[in-house]
C-alpha cells in the first residue's frame, strides 16, 4: 500500500464487527518513518500537555528510586530501572487520546483527557495494565532469582557494591548477559501484546484477548521493522532515565504519540 494512501487512513473511532480479526497491514520502515514524524508534530501542537505525561512518569520514577533507598535495597534501582520502560504502553493512553483527537480536529481540555482515561478503569484496558504489571512483576522476580544463584555469596548493601561485583566480576558478567538476554525476551513479548493492543482498547470496543491477538499478529507480520521499533525505543527510555529521569519530558510523549500513528497503519480501519 502507497504511504500516501497510509497517510489518509481514517483515525477509527469505530466499533469492530463481532467475531472477525482485524485486518494486518505490513508495517515498513517508511511507516516508521512517518509515524514518528507524526507524534513530534503532536508533541508540539500541545507539548504542555504531552510533557505532563511525561513529568508523571518521571515523577513515579524518582519515587520508586526514593523507596528503595528507603528499603535499603538500592541495589534494585539499576535492575528495576532497566524494566521501568515496561509499563510505559500504559503510561501513555493519555497521549494516545490526545493523538486521536488531534487528528480528528477535535478541540479538548485537560478534563476531556482524564475524562478518558479515567473511564478505562471501566473497560478492557484494565486488563491490559494487569498484563503490562505482571511481566514486570516477571522481569524483578527473575533478576532476584538469577541473583541467587550466580551472586549468592555476594554482599551488595548499597549501589556502589552492586555495580563493582557486577562490571568486575565473572560472576557479575555471567549474571549481565543472562539478565540482558531474558530481559530482552521479556521486552519482546510485552511488546508484541501491546503495541496495537493499548492504543486498540482505547479507540474500539474490543476484547483485550482479541486486541492483544491482533497486536501479536501485527508484529508477526512486520517482524524486523516492529522489533527493530522496540529495542530502538526501548533503548531510548532506558537512555532518558539518566539525566534524574528529565528525558521522559519529550521521549515518553513523543514515543506515545508514534505509537497511536504505528497502530492507525498496522491495523486496518474497520469496515462502514
Amino acid at each position: 500500500m502507497p504511504l500516501d494512501q497510509i497517510e489518509e487512513r481514517p483515525e477509527g473511532g469505530k466499533i469492530a464487527p463481532p467475531n472477525r480479526q482485524p485486518k494486518i497491514n505490513k508495517v515498513t520502515v517508511g511507516d516508521i518513518h512517518l509515524s514518528l514524524a507524526a507524534g513530534m508534530r503532536d508533541y508540539y501542537a500541545r507539548p504542555v500537555m504531552s510533557a505532563f505525561f511525561g513529568l508523571f512518569y518521571a515523577a513515579f520514577g524518582v519515587l520508586f528510586v526514593w523507596c528503595l533507598f528507603g528499603l535499603g535495597k538500592a541495589w534494585m534501582i539499576v535492575p528495576a530501572a532497566v524494566g521501568f520502560p515496561l509499563v510505559a504502553p500504559f503510561a501513555a493512553a493519555g497521549l494516545y487520546e490526545m493523538s486521536r483527537r488531534i487528528h480528528q480536529g477535535s478541540s479538548f481540555g485537560w478534563r476531556d483527557i482524564f475524562s478518558v482515561i479515567v473511564r478505562q478503569r471501566k473497560r478492557e484496558m484494565g486488563w491490559m495494565a494487569f498484563v503490562t504489571l505482571f511481566i514486570f512483576w516477571v522481569w524483578v522476580y527473575q533478576i532476584r532469582l538469577w541473583l541467587a544463584i550466580l551472586l549468592q555469596g555476594s554482599s551488595f548493601s548499597n549501589l556502589e557494591g552492586f555495580l563493582g561485583i557486577v562490571f568486575f566480576t565473572p560472576q557479575g558478567w555471567m549474571f549481565l548477559a543472562i539478565g540482558t538476554l531474558v530481559g530482552a525476551a521479556l521486552t519482546a513479548v510485552l511488546f508484541s501484546v501491546t503495541v496495537v493492543a493499548m492504543p486498540m482498547l482505547l479507540d474500539r470496543e474490543i476484547d483485550f484477548v482479541t486486541a492483544m491477538i491482533t497486536s501479536v499478529r501485527s508484529v508477526a507480520a512486520s517482524p524486523l521493522v516492529m522489533l527493530s521499533w522496540a529495542a530502538i525505543s526501548s533503548a531510548v527510555l532506558i537512555a532518558s532515565l539518566l539525566p534524574a529521569f528529565l528525558g521522559l519530558f519529550v521521549t515518553l510523549p513523543v514515543l506515545g504519540h508514534t505509537t497511536w500513528h504505528l497502530y492507525l497503519r498496522a491495523v486496518a480501519a474497520p469496515d462502514p
